[in-house]
């Protein structure tokens, strides 16, 4: 294992306006608006309890979310790239190059059974310059968190079957990826089912306490 690397973690988020469409089966538009911000509270107390961080970036176009990220002693890029969530983690990767920084992970806000030790994992496992480490999801074979040094080392292609697509872009820079399993990364919650399947994983965190105390867990176990 090499040596713990100084990373800044960069957080993504398209903000509190509309989030999380695909849960608009089973959620109300004030629900889904809360759950973003509880998951995105949760997600920046592990960064911020984790040792071996640079810095925290949130990057979204959101005041509100510039709020959070003021009160949580986090950078806010207060900016709205079009190009979704690989192009607001291209943005913060730019300014880091700019600012000489080691490298990043890329987290995104919905994988709040994120903890400090999954960071500090990573930092740990993550090699030298030029390097990458890969944590796959769950599902669709997207990545829940991505460690690049140089932070500009590897094309971004977050979405549907990112994993292999990262996975693909290193290695054509050069670089054999580290793939690391961490199960507090690896669910985001997006669809209905991601709500099921983190009821059943039950760890104190903001979200699990919204869902409990707002009725979404009693009413999602009723159907």
């Amino acid at each position: 294992m090499s040596e713990s690397r100084r990373l800044w973690a960069v957080v993504p988020i398209k903000g509190f306006a509309r989030p999380k469409q695909r849960l608009a089966s089973v959620l109300t538009p004030d629900e889904r608006r809360a759950l973003a911000e509880v998951m995105l509270d949760d997600v920046m107390a592990a960064l911020a309890a984790a040792s071996g961080l640079a810095g925290i970036v949130i990057v979204s176009g959101d005041d509100r979310v510039g709020g959070i990220a003021r009160r949580a002693g986090a950078r806010w890029l207060g900016e709205r790239p079009a190009a979704g969530q690989s192009g607001a983690v291209r943005l913060a990767a730019a300014a880091l190059v700019r600012e000489g920084a080691e490298g990043m992970i890329a987290i995104p806000a919905d994988v709040p059974l994120a903890s400090a030790r999954d960071i500090e994992a990573i930092l740990a496992a993550h090699g030298r310059a030029p390097a990458a480490t890969l944590v796959p999801a769950l599902g669709e074979g997207g990545t829940n968190a991505l460690a690049a040094s140089p932070p500009d080392a590897l094309a971004l292609h977050f979405g549907h079957d990112s994993f292999a697509a990262h996975r693909r872009a290193a290695r054509d820079a050069g670089i054999e990826p580290l793939v690391l399993s961490l199960p507090g990364l690896a669910l985001d919650i997006d669809r209905p089912g991601d709500l099921a399947n983190f009821l059943a994983r039950p760890r104190s965190t903001r979200t699990h306490a919204f869902l409990l105390d707002s009725g979404i867990a009693g009413r999602l176990a009723a159907t």
